[in-house]
């Protein structure tokens, strides 16, 4: 719901950057994997107690994850790229959640398994809609440089990244933020599937 507004206000002070980065010969898969090793420092740290570190981490990866787009804006989007940026930041969602439970599993296990079948419902009918999207030839007219279809909702990026900056402010809160978003997952899962379904529908039809 955010992400739109959010790329409004990032997109150009990234793409300078990305500009620079991509004359210094730094390549946006290279920013990529780098990004995905502050994700995983950013699990270890919340995993062994360090929510603040973590929240370090994660801020990094998500600066990571704006500029390797900047940088594939200047010298081309490619597929192998997009298919690496996606897959890495997926498993960068999850793995967030896991550190929280892995800290905490009495308190926080139930409420991060909920939070996490809620990801694959928001993820699965992302993607699937996303593939299906781009064999029908379906553009979305806000995301026009996106290496696929991004099919928005209540929970996109933005969102889950304020949630995780939560989670990481306020740790003994978990599970009370975790089922909120968890609701708000859900919402966006049924929205999505009711959209992609009439949308794929329609153009069966067509």
């Amino acid at each position: 719901m955010l992400d739109r507004f959010a790329i409004k206000l990032i997109k150009p002070p990234l793409n300078q950057v990305g500009e620079k980065l991509h004359r210094l010969g730094v390549t946006a898969d290279q920013v990529t994997i780098v990004g995905f090793v502050f994700g995983l420092l950013a699990f270890a740290c919340i995993a062994l107690g360090q929510p603040m570190w973590g929240l370090l981490f994660l801020v990094l990866n998500r600066l990571c994850d704006g500029l390797d787009g900047a940088i594939a804006r200047v010298s081309g989007i490619t597929d192998a790229g997009g298919f690496l940026d996606i897959s890495l930041d997926f498993l960068f969602y999850a793995l967030i959640p896991l550190g929280f439970v892995i800290a905490d599993p009495a308190a926080n296990g139930v409420a991060g398994a909920v939070l996490l079948t809620s990801f694959i419902g928001t993820g699965t009918s992302f993607l699937a809609f996303a593939s299906l999207a781009s064999k029908h030839g379906i553009e979305n007219p806000v995301y026009q440089h996106k290496s696929i279809y991004y099919l928005g909702g209540i929970a996109e990026g933005t969102e889950t990244i304020l949630c995780f900056a939560l989670f990481c402010l306020f740790p003994a809160s978990f599970a009370l933020i975790a089922y909120v978003f968890a609701s708000l997952c859900a919402i966006t899962i049924a929205t999505r599937i009711g959209y992609g379904y009439q949308t794929l529908k329609q153009k069966k039809s067509g």
